[in-house]
């Protein structure tokens, strides 16, 4: 069952949520709607999510200082680990 919400935003905001939205033939309510649910639905912790993907759900920035190469190096060792 659907339910309405109205929501105050930031104007620019909303524009830049309509243009995506549009641009990937969604309707705003359902972007948002598929949104509050991935950072609602119970997570499976049997991996490690990348900072990258983190800071995108999470809103949080990553640190600028980030190692870049070393994280790459380390995921590849992960990878070499889990598939020998």
């Amino acid at each position: 069952m659907d339910s309405k919400l109205t929501l105050k935003l930031n104007e620019n905001v909303i524009e830049r949520a309509k243009k995506y939205a549009s641009n990937k033939n969604i309707s705003l309510s359902r972007l948002i709607e598929n949104y509050l649910d991935s950072l609602t639905r119970e997570q499976n912790d049997e991996f490690e999510i990348s900072p990258f993907v983190r800071s995108i759900s999470t809103g949080k920035s990553i640190p600028i200082d980030t190692d870049y190469k070393k994280l790459r190096q380390d995921y590849t060792e992960y990878l070499d680990k889990k598939y020998q």
